[in-house]
């Protein structure tokens, strides 16, 4: 069976409490928690896997621990070409520990696989599980001034009722960035808000002149525990409204994601229409963000001229989606068994008319580009992510695979109709913003393909499975797929009345943020808003803000209509004097 070899090697050396298969491809092996570091680190580096989630979950209504699940993709170091393994070997497999409820601490494994390092900060903030021996235990998704002892994801915190009294600014702690030894370093902050950033995240360059020696980063800026409102509130087909909102440029490949991780635990297949019809949203998903992406990348250069081309050629994918979806955004299409809605042979002879459009424009346009030697020089050797540091953190998408890495969930880890489909996985050597943006214009290409093909192969029958599967509390199971910055990571495990237990979302940006550190160094402060730009980096995106007056310590939730309305006239406004 698959994973066995990989199992046999860590029992020379790890005692295996017990082996669970949901899906068959999918394992996972509990272990003791003092064996996590060694149990990881072995299927990391010596076996060739790579980090693709971890989730601490509090478990004591069924077990009485918490336990954490380290989820890694085995498919093969691929460092060279040669380091890789066959299809038929690839597979995922988690390693899991339990925690105990009065002893809630674990060995770090980040000593030993750096790309745990945001994962265990996450554990501590969220349910105070401490990974003793973290290199880095700073917060990292709640705010510096959250209440020591309160941890959001923990089962009973839905007994909380707190707010805590704010604090004065002049007695709110304050992030610690960590800074670089050595005399003469200039501090250069690039945000919190940032006129070449759309969300916030403060960054710290340090720099010698003009080149950036180090830097650190504080994100999380805003966080709306999505997490903790699904297992509260929500039905599966809710989930998938919710989880569409993860993002605004890769939100259906968060909703399909998290609605195939409730179907795989419960082994529930879904007509191949639907299956042709989510690859083709996923696919046209990929057209709009990656043409996003390389606009931006020549309008952060100066290049307007590039920019407002390639977005005139992205509103063909716009027209695309509102054709096959009902809405320029896929939104609102996917639900447990299938898909909401179908296309009819007129929509798909109008897709392809309006591929071709797109392929025959942008390839234009991208020669122009190319033929550009100021612009090509601005992308060249800029921003590079080293290979082995890509090894150790396992980033994802382009900017895994414009640093010579064959990546990519659809090709290492197929499923439905990925199947019966052909394409090339683009990567190039180069790992620097010129790479990445290559990659993307060449999975570009690629995705027109793939839609293509999924138009001429389409199958007849339904779109929706009837919903026969018995829910199987406390099962569990991930999916994956391959989001415009690269592999998405879902997990769920079932809960009672159709309600989830435990929801992990884990988008492709989370993988790719610790890297940036490494791709600022030896760049110029000119460089850093064009290498954040390349690394495509979603933050998180909201509608409403909560202001708290500090004298009388009220807060108010104030809609994009007051925040419109108060902009106005300061006058009459609660932010003043706050």
């Amino acid at each position: 069976m698959k994973g066995d070899r990989f199992i046999n090697k860590l029992k020379e050396k790890i005692t295996i409490k017990d082996i669970y298969r949901m899906p068959e491809e999918q394992i996972t092996v509990t272990v003791d928690r003092g064996d996590l570091p060694e149990a990881v680190r072995m299927l990391y580096y010596d076996m060739g896997g790579w980090l693709s989630s971890m989730i601490p979950n509090d478990e004591r209504q069924i077990n009485g621990n918490y336990a954490v699940y380290y989820v890694l993709s085995m498919e093969g170091g691929k460092m060279s070409p040669d380091d890789e393994l066959p299809s038929e070997e690839k597979c995922w497999i988690t390693v899991k520990a339990y925690i105990p409820a009065n002893d809630p601490t674990f060995p770090s494994v980040t000593r030993v696989v750096p790309a745990a390092v945001w994962y265990e900060r996450e554990a501590y903030d969220m349910l105070g599980l401490v990974a003793e021996g973290l290199p880095d235990p700073r917060r990292l998704v709640v705010s510096d001034d959250w209440p020591e002892g309160l941890y959001p994801l923990r089962k009973d915190s839905m007994e909380y009722n707190y707010r805590p009294d704010p604090y004065s600014p002049e007695d709110e702690p304050e992030y610690q960035f960590y800074h670089p030894e050595g005399e003469g370093l200039l501090d250069v902050p690039l945000g919190p808000l940032h006129i070449t950033s759309d969300e916030p995240g403060h960054f710290r360059l340090y720099c010698e002149g003009d080149q950036i020696i180090d830097a650190d980063y504080r994100l999380f800026y805003q966080h709306r525990g999505m997490e903790k409102l699904a297992e509260n509130r929500m039905n599966y087909d809710q989930m998938g409204f919710l989880a569409e909102r993860v993002c605004g440029i890769c939100g259906y490949a968060h909703a399909t994601a998290c609605i195939e991780a409730a179907e795989r635990a419960v082994n529930m297949e879904i007509p191949r229409r639907a299956q042709a019809l989510r690859v083709i949203n996923q696919e046209i998903e990929r057209l709009h963000s990656d043409m996003l992406n390389i606009g931006l990348a020549c309008e952060v250069t100066g290049n307007v001229n590039a920019f407002m081309h390639i977005f005139r050629i992205r509103e063909y994918s716009m027209e695309l989606a509102q054709l096959i979806s009902g809405g320029r955004k896929t939104y609102g299409n996917v639900v447990v068994g299938g898909m909401r809605r179908d296309i009819s042979g007129k929509e798909i002879k109008r897709g392809l008319e309006l591929l071709d459009t797109m392929e025959t424009q942008l390839k234009e346009v991208w020669e122009a580009v190319m033929e550009d030697d100021s612009q090509v020089n601005r992308w060249k050797g800029v921003g590079v992510l080293d290979k082995q540091v890509a090894r150790d953190f396992s980033p994802v998408g382009p900017n895994v695979r414009g640093s010579g890495f064959k990546r990519d969930t659809r090709y290492d880890h197929p499923f439905d109709f990925h199947n019966e489909i052909e394409f090339e996985v683009c990567h190039e050597e180069g790992g620097d913003v010129f790479a990445r943006e290559t990659v993307r214009y060449r999975e570009i290409m690629q995705s027109i393909s793939i839609i293509r093909q999924c138009f001429e192969l389409m199958p007849t029958g339904d779109i929706v499975a009837l919903y026969n599967r018995k829910i199987i509390p406390n099962a569990y199971a991930l999916a994956n797929n391959e989001a415009p910055r690269g592999e998405n990571i879902h997990w769920i495990m079932h809960g009672g009345a159709q309600k989830v237990y435990r929801w992990r979302c884990r988008a492709a940006t989370y993988n790719n943020w610790p890297t940036l550190r490494y791709q600022f160094r030896g760049n110029t402060i000119a460089d850093a808003a064009l290498i954040v730009c390349s690394m495509d980096p979603c933050y998180s995106c909201t509608d409403r803000v909560t202001v708290v007056d500090i004298k009388s310590k009220k807060s108010k939730i104030l809609t994009h209509k007051d925040l419109k309305k108060y902009s106005q006239t300061l006058k009459n406004s609660p932010l003043k004097g706050i």
